[in-house]
C-alpha cells in the first residue's frame, strides 16, 4: 500500500513538472525564450498577440504613434492574409512583426513537427509577401513549449519570444484591474504581453504609456532589448 502511494506521488510530481515545463515559457526547460531584458535601465518592451485585427489594431497603432512607442506584433497568418493593409501599416510605423502561427488553434502544441512547420512556414511566407521582409521572431501560441515546438523553432531558425508580464487582458475583467496588474509588475527589462484583438486594450495601453512616462520609463523595441541578430 505504501509503495503504491509513493508511486502515485512520484507520478503526480512528474505530471506537475511537465505541465510547468510546458506552460511556463520563462522556465526555458525545452528551449530558450527571451522573456526579460538583463538591464538596470528603466526600459520596457511592448508586445501584442493575435492580430492584426481590423477593428482594434488601428487604435493601438494610433496610440503608439502618439507616444512614439515601438512595439512588436506577433501576428496570425490567416489574419495577415485577411488584412494585409494592417500588416503594412504596422511595418510602415516601424514596429517589429513576429510569427504567431497560421491558425492559432488550441491544438497547436500537439501538432506533429510537419504540421507545426507548415503553420510557421505559411505564416512566414505571408508576412514576407505582404511586407517584403522576413521575420525571425516567434511566439508560441498560448506560450506553450514542448520538445516538438523546440525542435521546429530551432530548425527554422527562430528566436522564441516570451514575456515577463502577462496582462491577462483577454479575461473578463475591468480595465482598471488589468492596468493595476501590469503596473504592479513593472521593472527594468520587462516584456509586456497584450492583445490587439481586445476592445479595451487601447484604453489600457494609453494609461500604461502615461504611467511609464511619469515614471521615466522608456519603451524600446525587442531588438534593442535583446540581441536578436
Amino acid at each position: 500500500m505504501i509503495l503504491w502511494a509513493v508511486i502515485l506521488i512520484v507520478l503526480i510530481c512528474i505530471s506537475v513538472f511537465f505541465v510547468y515545463a510546458s506552460y511556463r515559457i520563462s522556465a526555458g526547460i525545452y528551449m530558450k525564450s527571451y522573456c526579460k531584458g538583463k538591464t538596470s535601465q528603466k526600459v520596457i518592451a511592448l508586445t501584442f498577440d493575435d492580430g492584426p485585427d481590423p477593428k482594434f489594431t488601428p487604435s493601438i497603432l494610433s496610440i503608439l504613434k502618439e507616444f512614439n512607442a515601438p512595439a512588436t506584433f506577433f501576428c496570425i497568418g490567416e489574419k495577415c492574409e485577411a488584412a494585409p493593409h494592417l500588416l503594412k501599416e504596422i511595418q510602415a510605423a516601424g514596429h517589429l512583426i513576429g510569427n504567431h502561427s497560421y491558425t492559432h488553434r488550441p491544438a497547436f502544441p500537439c501538432y506533429s513537427k510537419t504540421k507545426m512547420s507548415t503553420e510557421l512556414t505559411r505564416t512566414a511566407e505571408s508576412i514576407e509577401q505582404i511586407t517584403g521582409h522576413k521575420t525571425n521572431l516567434f511566439r508560441p501560441p498560448f506560450g506553450v513549449t514542448n520538445p516538438t515546438v523546440a525542435s521546429v523553432v530551432h530548425r527554422l531558425g527562430y528566436h522564441s519570444i516570451g514575456w515577463s508580464i502577462r496582462s491577462f487582458d483577454t479575461r473578463n475583467e475591468s480595465k482598471e484591474r488589468i492596468l493595476k496588474r501590469i503596473i504592479r509588475q513593472i521593472e527594468p527589462g520587462a516584456v509586456i504581453l497584450l492583445h490587439d484583438r481586445m476592445p479595451h486594450t487601447a484604453s489600457i495601453l494609453r494609461n500604461l504609456l502615461v504611467y511609464l512616462k511619469d515614471q521615466n520609463y522608456q519603451v524600446v523595441s525587442l531588438d534593442r532589448m535583446f540581441d536578436l541578430s
